[in-house]
């Protein structure tokens, strides 16, 4: 048998070799996986890792009953979506009897990305047809999306995805795309929903615009497992549907039970959207995603023929309807409830005594662990982070981390996830936590790299956020000013004089034109690379 490790390093030079060089590899020395079951995987050496990132294999890494569904179907017929089909039909009616009953439409895709851009061509199909019944040329369609979203990766969803136009390497944002900022409950940065919902609106009015979609993760995962406040998403939605904008959830990551409260993330906020997407866990690893859409969107953008060759193809549908009998099966809703509730639980008691973990939030199996330079400045620590997933590597534990300034670490295992997985997690943590604060050799390494990564990533990032920020304020701020100004000539007589501004003012932006902005601009970043690490409270007797 070949040495497992030379067979790893030679797969990665054979790799590099042949594969696109600007994908992505986890962990500083790539794993070799072969195999996978439940919620753990395995390398070449048999070695196992427990998975504690994989929200793909949501029902477990090599589910017998998906597996069986697919390869039955497959071994049948798999042919297209223009040939009738039970799987199609039943997969559709069983999606739809989760969702508030506005949503009556499905559409089959291959994934998220793809559903998502299906998903804003319905926005703007829409919104022509509701210029055509007026007798109008509609508006340049735009878009309003949150900031450090991520939608996909095709050209138009790259475009409405600041984790990607303004990350690394980024093309910037196109002057059609109006970014809502990060509300950052931690912090206490960009609460109101409204302000900032208003403020998108105005930068597309003043830019000739109108905002035909506004798009929003549930729940904020590339955001840094972030949860909107109280009040927040229902306050963006109803401006949004004010000014005629289609509202969309993306549920790619947090769907389908993972919330352990809710079966998606959305009814955690109390909204009922026009349209949702769904991917990734969908087919449990195999290429699946949909859109639910209500009744009216799909007849407005019923005219031309939509096709997918895969979309809705009989394997897909297979998986989809063997994934949702296994969330049933194996109850894994009050799973992901009971096992997120001790992991948080857990989790909370671990930052009481380590000051470098500055917040720690989540619901059921989707969790945030932030980390930090000091408690007191808050000041992002994405060295540490990384530091801490390396160690959870060696001890073959699996994490990943995101945010916008990647020091969040991130916690979305499969659901089959355990209360024995999530102690094993905790442990790790806790090992790790101990070895990073309690050496001087390593709290001196990874202190460099902090420096380090302010000037080239924490600094440049938290200043196109606050620039945008600053941006939507003044542009909502503008539109009131102009709206009252004009409100008050009309009551002078003078000639002329509109009778309003044309602003939306539906919530909350005052009748005399004295609306201000939210006081809080940002994650105060200045001066963070002097916030050291600090090493852990003592123990409590």
């Amino acid at each position: 048998m070949a040495d497992p490790e030379a067979r790893r390093r030679a797969l990665l030079q054979e790799r590099r070799a042949v594969y696109g060089p600007n994908t992505s590899l986890s962990y500083k020395q790539p794993l070799h996986i072969v195999r996978g079951a439940g919620a753990r995987l395995f390398d070449s050496g048999g070695a196992a890792y427990l998975d504690c990132v994989n929200n793909v294999t949501h029902v477990g890494h090599a589910n017998e009953a998906v597996n069986a569904a697919i390869c039955g179907q497959l071994a049948l017929v798999n042919t297209n979506s223009r040939y009738l089909s039970e799987g199609l039909v039943e997969l559709s009616k069983q999606l739809l009897a989760t969702l508030p009953p506005n949503l009556e439409v499905v559409y089959l895709c291959n994934s998220g990305s793809e559903a998502n851009d299906l998903a804003l061509r319905m926005a703007r199909a829409a919104a022509a047809a509701r210029a055509g019944r007026a007798g109008a040329a509609p508006a340049a369609p735009h878009v309003a999306c949150m900031a450090s979203a991520y939608h996909g990766h095709l050209t138009s969803t790259m475009a409405i995805s600041p984790y990607k136009f303004w990350g690394a390497h980024g093309a910037g944002k196109e002057p059609w795309v109006h970014v809502l900022p990060l509300p950052d409950t931690y912090r206490g940065h960009h609460l109101d929903g409204a302000a900032s919902a208003r403020g998108a609106l105005a930068e597309a009015r003043a830019a000739g615009g109108e905002v035909v979609a506004f798009i929003a993760e549930s729940v904020l995962s590339c955001g840094g497992q972030t949860f909107f406040p109280e009040g927040y998403l229902p306050a963006v939605y109803a401006e949004m549907r004010a000014a005629g904008a289609v509202c969309i959830a993306d549920e790619v990551q947090c769907g389908f039970g993972r919330m352990g409260d809710a079966f998606w993330g959305f009814q955690l906020a109390g909204v009922a959207p026009d349209a949702v997407v769904f991917g990734k866990p969908m087919g449990n690893g195999f290429p699946l995603s949909a859109v639910a859409v209500t009744r009216e969107l799909a007849n407005t953008f019923g005219a031309q023929e939509y096709f997918n060759t895969f979309g809705g193809c009989n394997a897909a549908a297979a998986a989809g309807l063997a994934v949702l009998s296994e969330i049933r099966r194996l109850d894994l809703q009050a799973s992901a409830a009971r096992v997120g509730a001790r992991l948080l639980a857990r989790l909370r008691a671990l930052a009481s005594e380590h000051p470098i973990i500055g917040d720690v939030r989540g619901r059921g199996l989707f969790v945030g662990i932030e980390v930090v330079r000091c408690p007191a400045s808050k000041a992002p620590a994405p060295a540490a982070a990384e530091w801490i997933k390396e160690f959870a590597l060696s001890r073959r534990v699996l994490l990943s981390t995101d945010g916008p300034f990647d020091n969040v670490l991130k916690i979305k295992p499969p659901m089959v996830f355990s209360e024995a997985d999530a102690d094993e997690l905790v442990g790790v943590l806790s090992e790790a936590l101990r070895a990073l604060t309690g050496s001087e050799a390593a709290r001196a390494a990874v202190e460099e790299a902090e420096a380090a990564r302010y000037e080239a990533r924490v600094a440049p990032t938290a200043a196109r956020y606050e620039e945008n920020a600053a941006r939507i304020y003044a542009a909502a701020a503008a539109e009131a000013a102009a709206a009252a100004a004009a409100r008050k000539l009309a009551l002078l007589g003078v000639a002329g004089a509109p009778a309003s501004g044309g602003a939306s003012t539906s919530s909350g932006a005052s009748s005399d034109g004295d609306w201000e902005p939210p006081a809080a601009v940002g994650p105060a970043v200045a001066g963070l690379a002097k916030s050291p690490l600090r090493a852990p409270a003592p123990a409590a007797r």
